[in-house]
């Protein structure tokens, strides 16, 4: 090897970051607020544990309990306050179908590993359409989800501090935005960020719990509220309304579920893990209060939630404990939301990698998140938030239709599932699922009947209209995929490329054009649209000192438009060689400031976005970068 050669492969290699240019403004701004990329190689890193998998999936299902024990209520009032008394006999009954659905779950944990929850059990076991009416009843979930906790942590907060009641949609648009943030950090920094605030909620409300039995143990029971009575019984159709109401207790518990590679390895035991925590927790929490709600004969009011009143009550005021409760409460709904970012964009790129959305959503951003899904997410409720006026109980009923169909026909498909695999307790699983299944379908069509007029028809209609958007993307990257292949296809003829410069001037960037455009062809012209007799003459002159031989063609303009004469040639030039190509190679002036990409290159894009839809005319650009 030659003494220059040995030198060369020893010499230190320079750093070529060094010359790389400085960030820009916005890229700057990225980086601060959602951190340094991250590398492919970190991904297992940025799993979750089971304490920040906790915190981060069970925040929606925990949060339930703040509202479910108040939309009952809300219901068995129209009976008179003697029916309020019937709460904790539902709230037994819903908890005992939350723990059935669990079981289900920790049955698709262990058959589909991979995720995907009722999607994937409904696609493989029910059938490809069945599978879409669960992706579609997932995502509407998950936007409600978002809308619903946000909104309702902001109304703990203003039963509170009444006096922000009128700012509740400016904080619960500020709350989604905090949420956005942080999960575009990254999943194992969104479980640090989330983790202390589920845990303050979860032991705040455990200790109201404790607290308020032991005085229900210790001291008789309060007086009676005074409230007019519209009947002698509760009619069965209020006391099914109440049920379904309150099975907002069980929206988030399939969060697990759909979640599983999220979790460090192994994934399916610390999932399982997960849900059975998180279970426990919600039906203790849930009955408690619905124990405590009935104990103290709490009613619902517009003003202040029934969580507050049952605080007040058991801590005797607004005290020190009161506040925290309201604190951890607020929190804990607006974490709710965060379930459904680590579910939406998760679902999203299963649904990409099927080809039913967007590809887009398949891709994973500097922070290893699916941020396209977030973003999307994150844009859909809070248009949901302005739109319904920030009010959650306006909410709730558009909200329980996706969460059931989820439910139903994921327990349904695990019926299926254990049919045809038929191992281990296969025969338990069929009995729980299926019984399961029927109640969730029995609380669906509940729902749908009950909440139809307040808003639940749109959750109706919103699904299969999602359905018909899935499959129409399916047919176009199905058909697209088709052309697009190679096999069967002979070798294309070779084709002669004619090359036109569009010019509005003569100066530094048309001659850097003029260079390129001639290494792609020997048939090269420039084109100058004359629509003022003096500056046509001045181009004129400088193109035959500049030229270098390429002509100049002018078109003529009589009603002072630039682009309709250059397309008309360049549509003339076209239709005169149909099998060969139309290159025009666009001279762009780029400037240093990003405020200065307004003052130039508007009449290129107008020009690039005309002829984008031309099969055989292709629009390059060649950049000159101003220097000041």
């Amino acid at each position: 090897m030659p003494r220059s050669d040995v030198a060369d492969s020893v010499a230190p290699r320079r750093d070529v970051t060094a010359h790389m240019p400085d960030l820009s403004a916005l890229a700057l701004l990225k980086r601060a607020l959602l951190g340094r990329p991250l590398s492919t190689a970190r991904a297992a890193d940025e799993r979750h544990g089971r304490l920040t998998g906790l915190a981060v999936f069970s925040s929606d299902a925990l949060s339930s309990v703040a509202y479910a024990t108040e939309e009952i209520l809300r219901t068995l009032v129209l009976a008179g306050a003697p029916a309020t008394r019937m709460v904790l006999p539902i709230a037994i009954v819903i908890g005992a179908l939350l723990l059935i659905v669990v079981f289900s779950y920790r049955q698709t944990i262990q058959a589909y590993p991979a995720g995907g929850g009722a999607y994937v059990v409904a696609k493989e076991n029910l059938g490809v359409r069945y599978g879409l009416v669960a992706a579609g009843a997932l995502l509407t979930d998950y936007v409600l989800t978002v809308a619903v906790s946000v909104s309702a942590g902001v109304l703990a907060l203003t039963s509170a501090v009444p006096a922000l009641h009128g700012w509740r949609v400016e904080l619960a648009l500020a709350c989604l935005a905090v949420l956005t943030i942080g999960n575009l950090r990254g999943v194992r920094e969104s479980g640090r960020w989330f983790a202390v605030p589920t845990f303050f909620f979860i032991v705040s409300m455990l200790v109201l719990i404790a607290v308020g039995l032991f005085g229900a143990a210790t001291a008789p029971a309060a007086g009676t509220p005074s409230l007019p009575a519209t009947g002698s019984g509760v009619a069965l159709f209020l006391v099914l309304r109440a049920f379904a109401n309150g099975c907002t207790a069980m929206t988030g518990v399939e969060a697990v579920a759909n979640g599983v590679p999220e979790f460090r390895a192994p994934a399916a035991r610390n999932a399982n893990s997960t849900l059975v925590a998180l279970a426990a927790l919600a039906v203790t929490m849930f009955l408690g209060v619905s124990l405590l709600a009935a104990y103290h004969r709490v009613l619902p009011d517009t003003d202040e939630t029934v969580v507050s009143q049952v605080a007040r009550a058991v801590f005797g005021g607004r005290s020190v404990p009161y506040y925290c409760l309201q604190a951890a409460t607020m929190a804990i709904l607006v974490l709710a939301a965060n379930t459904a970012f680590a579910g939406f964009p998760r679902l999203a790129s299963i649904l990409a990698h099927d080809r039913y959305v967007p590809r887009q959503f398949s891709n994973q951003g500097d922070r290893l998140a699916f941020s396209n899904g977030i973003l999307a997410l994150s844009l859909l409720a809070g248009s949901l938030i302005v739109a319904f006026d920030g009010d959650p109980h306006a909410l709730i009923p558009l909200y329980m239709v996706g969460v059931f169909v989820a439910f139903t026909l994921s327990q349904f498909g695990m019926v299926r599932q254990r049919l045809r695999v038929r191992t281990g307790a296969w025969r338990a699983t069929v009995l729980v699922s299926g019984t399961g299944g029927a109640l969730t379908a029995t609380v669906l069509v509940v729902v749908g009947v009950t909440k139809f007029a307040e808003g639940a028809w749109i959750s109706l209609a919103l699904i299969p209209v999602l359905v018909f958007a899935f499959l129409a993307v399916r047919r176009h990257y199905d058909s697209a995929i088709a052309e697009l292949a190679l096999e069967g296809t002979a070798t294309p003829p070779s084709r002669r490329n004619t090359v036109i410069i569009p010019v509005n001037g003569v100066h530094r960037a048309v001659v850097e054009a003029m260079h390129y455009a001639r290494s792609l062809s020997p048939d090269v012209r420039a084109v100058f649209v004359d629509v003022d007799e003096e500056a046509t003459a001045v181009t004129r002159r400088a193109w035959a000192q500049w030229g270098e031989g390429v002509p100049l063609v002018v078109l003529p303009s009589p009603y002072r438009s630039v682009l309709q004469p250059l397309l008309a040639y360049i549509e003339r030039v076209d239709n005169e060689r149909p099998e060969d190509y139309v290159t025009v190679v666009v001279p762009e002036v780029v400037p240093r400031r990003w405020w200065h990409f307004a003052l130039h290159n508007q009449r290129s894009l107008l020009l690039k976005g005309a002829l984008l839809f031309r099969p055989t005319v292709i629009v390059t650009s060649v950049p000159y970068h101003l220097r000041t």
